[in-house]
């Protein structure tokens, strides 16, 4: 009864259709990876999440090798240093961005052991493209805020290092899409709704002929 019993099991399981799993895709995963401005409040990143969002940039090139960048995970009570100087949604002024509620409150603030330049730049953009990406494989989202008040967060966090940018790292309580326009038609973004639409130009008006 018992081996007539395994052997049925058995028989059923691989009878069973096999399970398809969504594939994280590059492709699926640049989709997914928007510049969130509202945040759920109620889900905490961890530590260790933001350290794997960090070590991102240890698989990263660098531009004659020379990994100048420095990252400070701010996490906790800390966040306050940091989100009284930042500045969100620069061209929906009148909304006040992030919402009362939607606020960040972790970040990856990015430094640079020399002085800004070229070289330097390239490398950030790479970086930061980078660990947004993983932040979204997490199952997390993520902006890059350059509209900060350098001075202000270097004190408050102590840091040796000139600030280039701050990530602002969480789970995202905002929908947003991609429309597709023309070269020469306006690409700031705007919301209707509960949609905040980000206008992007279409393949064909991107390719030089």
């Amino acid at each position: 009864m018992a081996d007539n019993y395994l052997e049925k099991r058995m028989e059923d399981f691989r009878n069973q259709a096999p399970v398809r799993r969504r594939v994280a895709t590059l492709g699926r995963l640049l989709l997914r990876n928007r510049s969130y401005r509202g945040y759920d409040n109620k889900f905490v990143v961890r530590d260790d999440q933001l350290r794997s969002i960090i070590e991102t940039a240890t698989l990263c090139p660098s531009a004659r090798n020379q990994q100048v960048l420095r990252f400070r995970p701010v996490l906790g009570d800390e966040a306050d240093k940091v989100l009284k100087h930042i500045r969100l949604g620069g061209a929906l002024p009148e909304l006040h961005l992030p919402f009362p509620g939607t606020e960040p409150r972790s970040f990856v603030v990015i430094c640079s052991t020399v002085e800004e330049s070229k070289y330097v730049d390239i490398d950030l953009g790479i970086v930061a493209q980078s660990m947004l990406l993983r932040a979204t494989e997490l199952g997390l989202g993520g902006i890059c805020i350059g509209a900060f008040d350098h001075a202000e967060i270097r004190e408050a966090l102590a840091l040796p290092y000139e600030p280039l940018l701050v990530l602002a790292i969480g789970r995202p309580a905002e929908h947003i899409e991609l429309k597709e326009c023309r070269e020469g038609e306006s690409l700031t973004y705007y919301r209707e709704g509960e949609i905040h639409y980000v206008p992007k130009i279409s393949l064909n008006d991107l390719i030089i002929k």
